[in-house]
């Protein structure tokens, strides 16, 4: 927590908060520089109209996908990993984001369905965005969003390793689960090199095959790695849902993982563009 408040609101900044922002504003510029590549191989705007659009609709995905992440991050972390009863007695607790966690995958469906509703916008006015082609885009950026968000769960000592007696393990001095002060693994590290490996490879993969590869396949290989990975980490995590308890095999993460796992491998599998 950075040692002063937020002016006005009276707040603390917390390192959450501060690489949640970093993420989604690098993350953008990575998008910028997408759409321009993207219209260069596929759009009909002249040449010097290209930078401008590529802005125009950089900033009204980001929009989208602002609105989508908080909001289905928050309903996620409530219908899976919060209590009800609490929620029951004070329903306010679903808006106050700031005060309650927000799930990752919540945060990946929100992003999904408010995508949706951007291309069911935009795309006579642009003329090349389909639904899978928008994912496409965003997947990229959004992996440079998941590494950063993972640094400020590192810093915040939340979403927790179980304990290890690695040379690499890590002793947070006020864990969010008031747990001892042991050696743990690190998982928010190892998911944040993973996305941002993840990252690379998208971007890279991206440069020949953005504009001609048929629509959905980025983001299904988004989906494979990312969830695929987020599976597995989640054998090295505590659990974080009241559903489940400690001596359940599978945590909650890996559950709600398969279902993107499934997608990503039927978009990277199927035949068909659509």
């Amino acid at each position: 927590m950075f040692n002063f408040d937020l002016p006005l609101l009276g707040r603390p900044i917390l390192w959450y908060g501060f690489f949640f922002a970093l993420g989604f504003f690098l993350g953008y510029w990575v998008l910028v520089y997408l759409l321009r590549r993207y219209f260069h191989q596929v759009s009909h705007f002249p040449k010097n109209k290209i930078k401008v659009k590529a802005a125009f609709f950089a900033e009204k995905i980001a929009v989208y996908v602002i609105i989508g992440t908080i909001v289905g991050a928050r309903l996620g972390d409530v219908l899976f990993y919060q209590d009800w009863a609490v929620i029951q007695k004070d329903p306010m607790t679903l808006v106050r984001f700031w005060e309650g966690g927000l799930a990752s995958h919540g945060g990946a469906a929100g992003i999904f369905f408010a995508l949706f509703f951007f291309s069911r916008r935009y795309r006579k006015e642009g003329g090349i965005f389909s639904f899978l082609r928008v994912l496409d885009l965003v997947v990229i950026p959004a992996a440079v969003g998941g590494c950063f968000i993972r640094l400020g769960n590192f810093f915040n000592q939340e979403i927790l390793g179980t304990f290890t007696e690695l040379p690499w393990g890590v002793i947070f001095g006020h864990p969010v689960d008031g747990g001892p002060l042991l050696p743990r693994h690190p998982v928010q590290l190892y998911e944040s090199l993973w996305y941002f490996l993840t990252f690379l490879i998208l971007f890279y993969y991206s440069k020949k095959n953005l504009g001609v590869q048929k629509p959905g396949k980025i983001c299904g290989l988004f989906f494979i790695l990312v969830f695929g990975f987020r599976f597995l980490i989640e054998f090295l995590k505590v659990e974080q849902s009241v559903f489940l308890t400690a001596a359940s095999y599978f945590r909650m993460g890996q559950y709600l993982s398969l279902p993107f796992i499934a997608v990503g491998i039927w978009l990277v599998m199927r035949k068909k563009a659509v």
